[in-house]
């Protein structure tokens, strides 16, 4: 019985969780909270699959040339192909698992539009499709973890890989309150740990997917791709302490995005894209309001914000498939979208780069795997919507399929591994503890202007002075944070690190792509440049800083 270790538990780790445990393989599930609080909870727009009951004569082949399309062509074309052909039937399956899709008059699963799409393509479960889809896999996972082939940790997060020569042996792991470490030894290891909203600080994601996990596999040695490709979802909302979304979906059954010209609606991306409007992929959505806000100065007040429109709408269709979106503007904006637009801004959605994987979740280190946010293959420059729940669906399967066929590592091998990296990690630790703690606003300056400098260089268009100031300015908070001890957690200093030694290589593939492409746009190369750079950003730390190529 193979033994394979999962760290995270939303979507994609759970699905891996639960695949595996059908296959036999016993499996330890590592998060920091429970799964009803991971990130996938909050998708609410829906997953596709071109299941073609609308009489648009959809198809698989349609899906993936949207995909690519969307991606710029930086998606692995072997794990786009792979992702489409497997949707309808992954949609099923959840169906079965106890999904309650919205259905159509005949009782089929109901699609909508959604951007970046010439077909109705997106399955949807009301307003809380994530929710639904967690709910269904949580549910399929009890019974597990009832007999006992799936161990649950909670309240631990990822430390370190536990390598054996070029190859993983399993992970040191550490609980956030009381900062044990315990090494966990396996056949294989699954990162299945999200996006880095940490770098940013102020994203639609989830706080808890801080973006340690990623930093800490960059210094082990872990291959990176497209890290320069950040997605700003256009229609976002400004809180004290995240950005909220409002779905894409409210574009998707007729939502309208305008500014006042003239003092009237001036509806910009119906006009200027009158075959989608509102509904261009993310990334052309976005670059059009950044344009009307700072090109033609039409912001609402002057400012970075821009009419969303749902009023219109019938009740019916608001109550039942955007009552999320109403319950955000109630609490958070004191607005009544019944009745008046919604201001929205593009904020940071989505990390479309991340762990470099093959088709099968590969990545460069022998019985490592990642799948979901964290992992870069599906979708290139710029993810449609709702190929991210998919994304996470695919990847939870493929990589269980992939972990569960290795052979075993040998126990002897793996717990003389597992011993020499947790007496590495305790040592850490230790050294930690025996150095002077800093006051907290020295930490936590420090973590403020990383977000300032990352959101100032790397947002929706950026310039190489802009860059090259950034990578100057995060040597030298490396330099600041290494006199600024966190007081009191030793997880919270090495995340700060972490976060440091990722966003350099974010700021370092961004300065290579000498191009605009998808999410990726420069001022200073206006233009695509198939030539040299159809093809994903590489990045890996090597002789003390990080090197990028491409290919």
């Amino acid at each position: 019985m193979n033994k394979i270790v999962i760290l995270g538990s939303g979507l994609s780790g759970l699905t891996a969780a639960l695949k595996l445990a059908m296959q036999g393989a016993a499996v330890t599930l590592v998060s920091p909270a429970y799964a009803e609080r991971s990130q996938s909870v909050m998708a609410m727009g829906g997953i596709n699959a071109a299941l073609n009951t609308k009489g648009e004569d959809d198809s698989v082949e349609q899906h993936f040339v949207d995909t690519m399309q969307g991606g710029s062509y930086l998606n692995d074309p072997e794990a786009a192909d792979n992702l489409v052909r497997m949707a309808p039937e992954l949609v099923h399956w959840l169906a079965e698992l106890g999904v309650n899709f919205t259905r159509d008059e005949a009782g089929r699963v109901d699609l909508r539009n959604f951007g970046g799409q010439k077909k109705k393509r997106t399955a949807y479960a009301g307003a809380r499709t994530g929710k639904q889809i967690m709910a269904a896999v949580i549910a399929g996972c009890r019974k597990y973890e009832a007999d006992g082939t799936i161990e649950r940790l909670t309240g631990w997060r990822f430390h370190s890989l536990i390598l054996e020569g070029a190859q993983c042996a399993g992970a040191v792991i550490i609980e956030e309150r009381t900062q044990a470490l315990r090494s966990i030894t396996a056949d294989a290891v699954i990162m299945a740990v999200g996006g880095p909203n940490g770098v940013f600080g102020h994203t639609t994601g989830s706080r808890l997917n801080d973006g340690y996990a990623a930093g800490a596999l960059l210094s082990q040695g872990v291959e990176f791709a497209n890290l320069e490709m950040i997605q700003y979802h256009p229609t976002t909302v400004h809180t004290a302490t995240k950005q909220m979304l409002i779905t894409e979906a409210a574009r998707g059954v007729g939502g309208r995005l305008y500014v006042l010209r003239d003092g009237q609606p001036w509806y910009f991306m119906e006009e200027w894209y009158p075959e989608r409007g509102a509904l261009m992929p993310r990334d052309v959505v976005s670059q059009s309001i950044y344009k009307v806000c700072n090109e033609l100065k039409l912001g609402i007040n002057g400012g970075q914000t821009v009419y969303l429109d749902i009023s219109h709408l019938p009740k019916a269709v608001i109550d039942s498939q955007l009552d999320e979106v109403v319950s955000i503007c109630r609490t958070y904006l004191n607005l009544n979208p019944y009745e008046e637009p919604i201001p929205v801004a593009p904020g940071i959605h989505y990390f479309m780069g991340g762990i470099k994987t093959d088709k099968h979740h590969r990545t460069n280190i022998a019985r490592l795997f990642a799948a979901g946010e964290c992992s870069a293959q599906y979708h290139g420059a710029n993810r449609l919507g709702g190929n991210s729940l998919l994304g996470a669906v695919c990847g939870g399967v493929v990589a269980a399929q992939s972990a569960g066929a290795v052979t075993g590592i040998g126990s002897a091998v793996a717990d003389v591994a597992g011993r020499r990296a947790l007496a590495a990690a305790a040592g850490e630790l230790e050294r930690w503890k025996g150095t002077a703690p800093s006051p907290l606003s020295d930490y936590t300056a420090v973590r403020r202007e990383l977000s300032s400098l990352m959101y100032g260089s790397m947002g929706i268009y950026r310039k190489e002075r802009e860059l090259l100031a950034a990578r100057k300015r995060i040597a030298e908070l490396e330099q600041r944070a290494a006199e600024a001890r966190h007081p009191y957690s030793y997880y919270e200093d090495r995340t700060l690190y972490a976060n440091l030694l990722l966003a350099k290589a974010m700021v370092e593939s961004a300065l290579e792509r000498k191009e605009s492409r998808g999410a990726h746009q420069r001022t200073d190369y206006s233009e695509k440049n198939d030539r040299q750079f159809k093809k994903p950003t590489n990045a890996r730390v090597a002789g003390g800083g990080i090197a990028v190529d491409f290919g």
